[in-house]
């Protein structure tokens, strides 16, 4: 079973948003056949903060919309900050829901968690792919 602790930094962090981030994490965790008692952590933050972030964990002087940490520990999947103001312009840009944009996003970082990368083009190709299932399993189809 997987927990998902969910903070705010700076945002104001609506129900909906807390929810969409939260299934997204489980549909992935289940996806994966991810079981036992794991852990998550989900900071919704503003861009300044995900800069600073970015900048000091990546060396990219730059706002972005989400970012993720994994942990060594057994149990500890490890962190994801997500800037909410760069999801809800994406959502608008994309003509979908910011609850859907939270769930692509969470869905995304927790595939890093779990190893996926997309360095190169078929490793992106078949992250994408999982992201999709994972938003079909989440209930945030397009």
């Amino acid at each position: 079973m997987l927990k998902v602790f969910v903070s705010a930094d700076n945002v104001s962090v609506t129900r909906r948003y807390r929810k969409a981030a939260v299934r997204a994490a489980k549909a992935a965790a289940k996806a994966e056949g991810k079981k036992g008692r794991l852990k998550v952590n989900v900071l919704f933050t503003e861009g300044d903060s995900i800069r600073s972030l970015n900048r000091r964990f990546r060396g990219r002087d730059e706002e972005t919309d989400v970012l993720s940490f994994p942990s060594e520990e057994k149990h500890f999947l490890g962190d994801i900050a997500l800037s909410l103001p760069r999801a809800q312009r994406q959502a608008a840009e994309y003509c979908h829901t910011t609850e859907r944009e939270i769930a692509f996003l969470v869905a995304h970082s927790m595939l890093h968690l779990f190893g996926y990368d997309h360095e190169t083009e078929r490793d992106e190709e078949k992250m994408r792919e999982r992201q999709r299932e994972i938003l079909d399993k989440a209930g945030y189809r397009r």
